[in-house]
């Protein structure tokens, strides 16, 4: 028996949780049914008519896409453009479409590693982290169930900081409470004050997941009632966000790394503003259209600031303090589908997978 939809969908989630989207996006299952069983995945960058006919061609019942068929609701579904024609010819031959799209853009190892690892960056980090993402738990718990209550809240995805996991704080003191003749204490009687030596236990948390934690939380705890209490942190999370800035193994003049950039992203041109004097060694990357990470390329003091869709007059806004570079929309973020291909060949090597071989860039150059 394959897999179901449902089961590559967790994995991917699990990669860039839906979360972590932007509010105007539709990471998402497009179009089939989650309890489908998988006969083949087709990763690519764009879903289009052609992209749907490869799939068909292929036996591939389920498509991942980086960018979404649907942004917005349609309101008639007639074929009368390429979007709806592209739904139509989905759901008539039953193939699913998935979107993974500005939450993979924010996960640290996402979009934007994989530009930074064509690049061979090193050193590479957020380079604009997301704040109100954490949360804090705080909870008291008898010391002699406090391990059983932390592995269950690690478990559940609590106490993760950058490199290191099952992180928390703790401090022994007393709780005190009278149980109502209605209670079922676990520990004291009814109408009785009662002493308990506990512990008062802290982790960190990512807000999506706070529904989850407390729950296994409350699932571990020996108490009928849990005291604890949940904030919002102001915190940067290092691990989300857009962008990605990271340092070349060895500095570059200009035209060097002109020709390292077009070699390792296959471009035939780079729209670009002037040379700035000096090596290039710090990079700062965005795949698809981040002009608005300018001015954080520039306050971390980047040599070269790689996106797309750059308008005419932003490209006055480098101010000649770095090298700001347009190489096209779909160029930046093409190799997602290879990085969409080695996750999931890791993590269901019995599928069938396959990266489309269509050209979907809407785009030429001569």
């Amino acid at each position: 028996m394959g897999y179901k939809i449902s089961a590559v969908i967790s994995s991917l989630e699990m990669l860039a949780p839906p979360a972590y989207q932007e509010s105007y996006d539709n990471a998402t299952l497009i179009t089939g049914d989650r309890q489908w069983e998988v006969s083949g995945i087709l990763c690519t960058l764009d879903c289009t008519e052609a992209i749907v006919e490869e799939a068909i061609e292929l036996g591939a019942n389920l498509i991942i896409a980086h960018h979404p068929i649907v942004f917005k609701g349609l309101k008639s579904i007639t074929g009368k453009n390429y979007v709806e024609r592209t739904i139509i010819k989905a759901i008539k031959h039953d193939i699913a479409i998935y979107a993974i799209h500005t939450n993979l853009d924010h996960v640290s190892m996402g979009v934007n590693k994989r530009i930074s690892d064509q690049l061979g960056l090193v050193n590479t980090r957020i380079l604009s982290p997301k704040k109100q993402l954490l949360s804090k738990l705080i909870y008291f718990v008898p010391e002699s169930a406090a391990q059983k209550t932390l592995d269950a809240v690690f478990e559940a995805g609590a106490g993760k900081i950058g490199e290191y996991s099952d992180c928390s704080f703790q401090s022994v003191g007393t709780g005190t409470f009278t149980p109502s003749a209605n209670a079922n204490p676990t520990i004291g009687k009814a109408n009785k004050p009662e002493m308990v030596q506990e512990k008062r236990i802290e982790v960190i948390l990512p807000s999506f997941q706070a529904s989850k934690v407390i729950k296994a939380l409350k699932n571990s705890h020996p108490y009928e009632e849990v005291a604890y209490y949940l904030q919002q942190l102001e915190n940067e999370n290092q691990e989300v966000g857009a962008g990605m800035v990271g340092e070349l193994i060895e500095s570059l003049d200009t035209e060097a790394f002109f020709d390292l950039l077009k070699s390792k992203m296959n471009l035939k041109v780079i729209k670009h503003t002037a040379p700035i004097g000096r090596k290039i060694k710090k990079v700062a990357v965005c795949g698809g259209a981040g002009i608005f990470l300018l001015p954080d390329a520039k306050n971390i003091q980047a040599d070269a600031f790689i996106t797309s869709d750059i308008k005419y007059h932003e490209f006055f806004d480098a101010e000649g303090k770095l090298i700001l570079c347009d190489i096209g929309h779909y160029e930046s973020e093409i190799f997602t589908k290879e990085l969409l291909g080695e996750f999931l060949s890791q993590n269901f090597p019995n599928i069938a997978l396959y990266l489309t071989k269509v050209v979907t860039n809407p785009t030429s150059y001569r």
